[in-house]
């Protein structure tokens, strides 16, 4: 029976067919050997498809010789990924170089331990070349791929090494290796990778950002691959960029409930947590999941796989199947660890700092050849040859030395690092509270937006009932007249209660922490810093999230990310309860309806028809 194979493998064929007549010597003719045009067509596409990766792959190099890796640039204004394991010898400072054959300086952006992740930013330029990102969700096991990257850092002239080879397998889960990396959904290739290659690029066969190398799989009496190399997802590195740009050091999702696959091949809750948003939501034992942020679960590694490719925090749609009925609602997912816990992990995972050299401003490789033999038991991703990093030869003198004392570090890095507890670095996490703020203060209410005087908000309006609803919100005091019943609040104390019981006092407490924001901006609001970006009410494109917190409460602003427009205020009194949600709905320039909801139901609609403000007397 004649088979049919698509034009990629009658090609594959063809080449086989035309090697072994060579070897053979069926011509023996002096003429050149002439390929068939497909056959030379596709040798040519793969042949632009690397000279079109090759320039957004990075090697990254420690400082002081302690070891490197790879990485890969996603943005004109240097931010690249690789790992977290790349990252964490050399700190906040590490030295990586491109294959136009430049050294430029880099400092660590934000951190994600779990999936073994790390943001980076290059500095010198705005227009670095950029990889352009594929679906890796339409990969398939047999595609061809290559990885480009820095093995064993050879790249000592800065020119990485290519690999080309099949995708193995797709959505493979890694049990967390230790107690805290895990890799879910991961591509799994035959493209032959060693240390150095972590962190660094595999792409489709036409150039296209795949996934992160990762995880590989040695002989194990050396540091040679066996063929059996991981990457991550680039859907999962999407999924986390805005976090990784906060600058924080991020956690993963859980659902707050564990499954299991039924006999029947369902997949069925096995056990949940009462406290969780899930229950809240409807999930019980034996509810039937169906689909998660939009992808089909037919297994229990199926739902591993998609909550492991999710930040801590974000709100999706789940559809679930209970006593009968199919639902699909937002569901607020939780953090893998604690926060204390998942920085006390994170600490135990870091590798040894790299050695001090005798002469940091004349830092060369060539004196730290057995300190990289010792480090190299730590890390998958450290040198053997002693010529390696020789680009370091290239570094300025420094005047400043690293957290991790391997090296100084030049003012230009120096200057964008700010380390504080909980944050892989401030200083990124500082520059987006800031233009969330100017947002806020940019657009309506805009005749309010003043840092200078103290106001107060005189907002009226009808309820859905067609009633007159009055909303005072001020440092003078708050209430809210509605159905002519008067309600006040003198302090955060009632205003948690409020949020805490759902009542509809819920909206005052939104309000007044939008208007502080406004006055008093991050730095006067109380303790406030950038969450990333998430979906709102599971919903895409994801929004910026600005947090503060609000006496007992935890508030977020979510701002539109091409529009810059404040879209929802939530509120929080307690973890395991649901927050009030403000939805403000406007026009660009004013506002038409405040909307406010405790989990997916509306307790209060305001219809607004003026909104003013009065200046209060400074005290």
């Amino acid at each position: 029976m004649a088979t049919s194979r698509n034009p990629k493998q009658a090609a594959g064929w063809k080449i086989a067919i035309a090697i072994c007549c060579f070897a053979a010597g069926t011509s023996v003719a002096a003429e050149p050997l002439e390929l068939p045009s497909e056959i030379e067509a596709i040798e040519n596409a793969r042949v632009e498809a690397v000279e079109r990766a090759m320039p957004s792959a990075v090697c990254v190099f420690v400082p002081g010789g302690g070891g490197g890796g790879s990485g890969v640039l996603i943005s004109p204004e240097g931010y690249a990924l690789t790992n977290f394991h790349v990252t964490s010898p050399a700190g906040t400072f590490m030295r990586c170089g491109l294959s136009d054959g430049r050294v430029y300086d880099a400092v660590l952006v934000g951190l994600d331990p779990v999936g073994d992740l790390a943001m980076i930013k290059l500095l010198g330029r705005d227009d670095f070349p950029v990889a352009t990102m594929a679906d890796s969700l339409k990969a398939r096991a047999g595609d061809w791929c290559m990885v480009i990257g820095n093995p064993f850092l050879l790249a000592t002239n800065l020119q990485p090494t290519v690999t080309w080879g099949l995708l193995s397998g797709v959505g493979r889960y890694q049990y967390p290796s230790g107690t805290l990396l895990e890799y879910a959904d991961c591509l799994q290739t035959d493209a032959s990778i060693n240390p150095g290659n972590s962190g660094g690029p595999i792409y489709n066969d036409r150039g296209e950002l795949l996934g992160i190398v990762g995880r590989c799989s040695f002989e194990k009496r050396g540091r040679v691959n066996v063929g059996v190399g991981y990457a991550i997802s680039i859907n999962q590195a999407k999924n986390f960029l805005g976090y990784l740009q906060s600058g924080r050091i991020v956690d993963h999702a859980t659902l707050g409930a564990t499954v299991s696959t039924d006999s029947d091949g369902s997949v069925v809750v096995s056990n949940i947590l009462e406290s969780s948003d899930a229950y809240r939501r409807g999930l019980r034992y034996d509810s039937e999941i169906l689909e998660i942020d939009g992808r089909v679960v037919t297994s229990a590694n199926d739902v591993q796989n998609v909550l492991g490719t999710l930040p801590s925090g974000w709100r999706v749609e789940v559809a679930f199947r209970e006593a009968g009925k199919t639902s699909r609602v937002p569901i607020r997912l939780m953090g893998v660890h604690r926060r204390d816990e998942l920085l006390t992990k994170m600490q135990a995972a870091l590798p040894p700092p790299p050695p001090v050299p005798d002469h940091p401003e004349d830092e060369t490789p060539e004196g730290n050849g057995d300190s990289k033999e010792e480090n190299a038991k730590e890390s998958d991703d450290q040198p053997k040859e002693e010529d390696a990093l020789k680009s370091e030869k290239q570094s300025p003198k420094r005047t400043k030395r690293s957290p991790h004392g391997a090296s100084a570090i030049p003012a230009q890095a120096a200057k964008l690092i700010d380390e504080r507890k909980g944050f892989a670095n401030y200083h990124f996490n500082q520059v987006h509270q800031d233009r969330i703020q100017a947002l806020l203060r940019s657009q309506f209410p805009a005749e309010i937006a003043t840092a200078e005087q103290t106001q107060r908000w005189l907002i009226t309006g009808t309820n859905s009932d067609g009633g007159d609803v009055v909303l005072e919100v001020g440092n003078d005091g708050l209430a809210m007249t509605t159905g002519g019943t008067r309600m006040t609040a003198s302090n955060a104390a009632e205003l948690f209660e409020a949020v805490d019981r759902d009542a509809i006092g819920g909206i005052l407490a939104a309000l007044d922490a939008w208007r502080r924001m406004i006055e008093l901006g991050t730095t006067q609001f109380g303790e406030a810093y950038y969450q990333g970006t998430m979906p709102l009410a599971g919903q895409r494109p994801l929004r910026d999230c600005l947090v503060g917190l609000y006496g007992e409460m935890e508030v977020r602003w979510l701002l539109h990310p091409e529009t810059g427009q404040l879209e929802c205020i939530e509120v929080f009194a307690d973890r395991d309860s649901d927050p009030a949600e403000l939805w403000i709905e406007s026009n660009g320039s004013t506002i038409n309806r405040l909307d406010l909801k405790y989990g997916l139901e509306s307790k209060l609609t305001v219809e607004i028809d003026d909104w003013k403000r009065e200046e209060l007397a400074t005290p």
